[in-house]
């Protein structure tokens, strides 16, 4: 048999990748491309201004069609189809005969009929090319518009934030932000966010013109209006690409799409349409999970099965601009046919919707705006009709009892398709536990759940877990598969053993070579147990890259240098060095919200020099760079404040002093408030400090950014002294006990007991280790050293701040700066 795929898209591919492990003998297998790179991952395409490459978004590399014996034809589109003879015939002159051709071409950018769109500075966002268009665009560009308010158009904004173009304009002619997904009150409370990030929107907006005389210079609109850009991306919706089935004669809709049935099969004999081409029921689905499963089907019925389509959920659950949005079942059924549940919370910007029948027995489909955590729940309840027991109500907000008998993922039927991506049920990662299979990677490869989207991930996880403890088995958390032990474990066996590098412990504990996994969460075991400088003892390739340069890497090859302010409080004599040192290095200044002084644009070179005279000044690193304690912010306090009842500066000053360069499986961020006023924002941090007429309050695991959370009290009007023991003891804690890359805010949200187990074990001992993990702490303490200042004065560190290694003194070539407000600023790598 010899099948011809036309397209190389995410649908394409997954029809290649599908067939060739049936393992059919004599399968041929052409494929034709109308790009120039093999298929590629277009859910996540705004990654590749986040710094992803091209080799980082393909779905599989070059040599892995050849391998599968796939002939693959790429930047070489079928030109012509000879349904009679059964052959295609490609732009360069390739024909080849078929005995199956499967379109698989995907859509193209729909552009407005509207005058303008010809012209420089405007572009579509769709492939690959158009984002590397854009991006050799965006060094000049200064203002960018985005006509499209939908998923991919609020992808193209981002984007363009991306390029560094703040000033940024999405332009949607309907009243609200994706019309199609979300409700009025849903795209508020998105669009509130959106502008907060720094985007403007421009609703109720009818775009007639793209305005310029051969460089696009901005949008005209219906009503006389007009903005001003220089940059414009269309981004209005989708057109499938039919137009070579219909120049042979298939059948076609009226506004697009080859027409197939159920088994996915065109007008013609022997020809298939899979993905975003096919029109199956009046409807073009334009996600990639059904174009998934209409691959599978139609491989089923190609090779003699009798497989139907019987229409797919649009579900969806995407990160927007850093905003969690989804949509799942019905988000707009009839009024008269649904009670509605709403939760809406403007200060967090969180919005839940779910529509339930009329009797509250079913979730018929909802909206979540800002938190989506209970997606996938409720999705599995709106497709396997599970009926709702308990408060409806708590379906948004949780369980408030401890009589909550909710069905969790347990309770879904054994055909509950938990990845919709790669059709895999319930019954299929449960049978693959059972079969051997019982960690998420070994999963992943048995079944492909959780290979696309990674949606799924959580409950895939779940379902792992609840198998294996079914069986009687002892779940472990392993870090990965060079060891097979928790953090936790890996943490007491190292200390026990007294090793003292990344080799040993992989020599004594561990097997293989180790992974970009393993290697940073045990450096950071190492530097939390013995507080040994991070890149002596050969520990310095297994760290994190900031850490491994003790600089956070910037954009455009540059580093930036933060020095410790503790408290926030800086002499004259200080501030001035740091204008002095920056002036003489050129580098961009700017305060943080945690009250120190940032500097940019620093060649790797250069580092040490800056950090010697930093040094020489009184400064030391204030591990910017670190899964360390940052800062610890305070307000002026009793020094000057009439409000404050004790000096918080001096306070703050203590604590980070003693906390500075504390190594953690996350960053630590701490503050110290002079009164209940919080100017410090106290109890939006790690651990946060009130002063209070008797003492002080002790506030733990609060957490800012984009999941903010309020901490909670773990003791009230404490001494001085009292509150140290209990940092002593919570910081230990943590580092003890939570898993890699966990903030303690997390870290507490998944701890038995929640709060009062915390409270019991710091403030009450109940464990009776507060005077060991007090011990740790001051070993620690005692053991500080500063990290710019051991490279300063080592010689054998110091070489390694070179560009290159033969030529010390001469910089990276490639950095390259451009003049913004006063100040540098890189210019984006080609």
């Amino acid at each position: 048999m010899k099948i011809v795929v036309i397209g190389n898209g995410m649908v394409g591919f997954k029809f290649c990748r599908k067939i060739t492990e049936r393992q059919i003998p004599g399968l041929q297998l052409v494929v034709f491309g109308e790009e120039r790179h093999p298929a590629y991952d277009r859910v996540h395409l705004s990654s590749y201004f986040e710094g992803k490459s091209t080799a980082d978004l393909l779905l599989a590399p070059k040599n892995w069609y050849a391998d599968n014996g796939i002939r693959l034809l790429l930047g070489d589109p079928v030109h012509h189809i000879s349904p009679g003879v059964q052959t295609v015939t490609s732009r360069s002159g390739i024909t080849e005969s078929y005995d199956v051709l499967v379109f698989a071409t995907g859509s193209s950018a729909f552009v407005p009929p509207m005058p303008g769109t010809d012209q420089k500075g405007v572009f579509v966002y769709r492939t690959l090319d158009d984002l590397e268009l854009m991006k050799s665009a965006a060094r000049k560009a200064r203002r960018a518009a985005v006509i499209g308010g939908g998923l991919l158009g609020l992808e193209a904004a981002k984007s363009c934030m991306d390029l560094g173009i703040a000033d940024t304009t999405i332009v949607e002619y309907a009243p609200r932000l994706m019309p199609r997904q979300i409700d009025q009150n849903g795209s508020e409370i998105l669009q509130r966010q959106l502008l907060a990030l720094g985007l403007k929107i421009r609703t109720n907006a009818y775009t007639t013109s793209i305005r310029g005389d051969g460089q696009a210079t901005g949008i005209g609109f219906e009503d006389g209006s007009s903005i001003p850009a220089d940059m414009i991306v269309i981004s209005a919706g989708i057109r499938p690409r039919d137009e070579l089935a219909a120049a042979a004669g298939l059948e076609t809709g009226s506004r697009g799409g080859i027409i197939v049935n159920d088994r996915m099969q065109a007008s013609h004999a022997n020809i298939y349409a899979i993905g975003e081409c096919a029109l199956y029921d009046h409807t073009i689905y334009g996600l990639v999970a059904p174009g998934y499963e209409m691959a599978d089907i139609a491989i089923d019925n190609i090779l003699g099965g009798d497989r139907t389509f019987g229409g797919f959920d649009m579900s969806t659950k995407l990160k927007l601009v850093g905003v969690d949005v989804a949509s799942f079942g019905d988000p707009f059924p009839p009024p008269d046919t649904c009670r509605v549940i709403v939760f809406e919370d403007q200060v967090a910007g969180v919005y839940k919707r779910i529509n339930m029948t009329d009797d509250g027995q079913y979730i018929l489909g909802g909206i979540l705006i800002g938190d989506a955590s209970s997606y996938n729940m409720l999705l599995q309840k709106v497709k396997n009709k599970i009926k709702v027991t308990g408060k409806p109500e708590d379906e948004l907000l949780g369980s408030r009892s401890s009589g909550d008998t909710a069905a969790g993922v347990l309770g879904l039927p054994p055909d509950a398709m938990i990845c919709s991506c790669e059709s895999v049920s319930k019954a299929a990662i449960c049978k693959a536990v059972e079969d051997g299979h019982e960690t998420f990677n070994a999963v992943k490869k048995c079944t492909g759940a959780s290979t696309s989207c990674g949606g799924c991930a959580p409950m895939v996880k779940d379902l792992i877990t609840y198998t294996l403890k079914s069986q009687g088995k002892y779940v472990r958390n392993v870090l990965c598969e060079h060891f097979g032990y928790s953090r936790q474990e890996l943490f007491d066996l190292i200390r026990l053993r007294n090793l003292r590098t990344y080799d040993d412990v992989l020599d004594h504990i561990g097997q293989g070579d180790g992974c970009e996994v393993c290697k940073p969460a045990v450096s950071s075991i190492l530097a939390s147990l013995w507080n040994d400088m991070i890149l002596a003892k050969g520990n310095d390739t297994a760290q994190d890259s900031n850490d491994r340069y003790l600089a956070n890497i910037q954009k455009g090859g540059t580093y930036s240098v933060v020095p410790r302010i503790p408290g926030g409080e800086i002499t004259p004599q200080k501030l001035m060095a740091i204008g002095r040192i920056a002036e003489k290095y050129n580098l961009y200044t700017k305060i943080t919200g945690g009250q120190r002084i940032d500097m940019f644009g620093a060649h790797v070179g250069d580092l040490p020099l800056i950090w010697e005279e930093l040094i020489a000044e009184g400064f030391e690193s204030g591990h910017a760079y670190g899964k360390a304690l940052r800062t610890v912010k305070s307000c002026v306090g009793s020094t000057w404040c009439r409000f404050g009842l004790h000096d918080s500066v001096s306070y703050a000053i203590r604590v980070e002093e003693r906390y500075r360069g504390l190594r953690a499986p996350h960053k630590l961020k701490s503050a110290v408030s002079g009164c209940i006023r919080e100017c410090a924002e106290a109890q939006s941090k790690d651990f946060g400090i009130i002063a209070t007429e008797k003492g002080w309050n002790l506030y733990v695991c609060g957490n800012g950014g984009s999941k903010p959370q309020h901490a909670h009290l773990l003791a009230a009007d404490i001494d001085s002294e009292t509150c140290i023991r209990y940092i002593d003891r919570f910081l230990m804690f943590y580092i003890k006990t939570a898993d890699p890359l966990t903030r303690t805010a997390t870290w507490l949200n998944k701890m038995d007991g929640g709060i009062d187990y915390l409270r019991n074990v710091v403030v009450k001992d109940s464990l009776g280790i507060a005077e060991e993990l007090e011990r740790e702490m001051q070993l620690l303490v005692d053991n500080y050293k500063c990290e710019w200042k051991e490279v300063v004065e080592t010689p054998a560190l110091r070489k390694r701040f070179s560009h290159f290694v033969n030529a010390p003194e001469d910089k990276d070539p490639n950095v390259r700066f451009e003049t913004l407000r006063g100040q540098k600023k890189a210019l984006e790598w080609k």
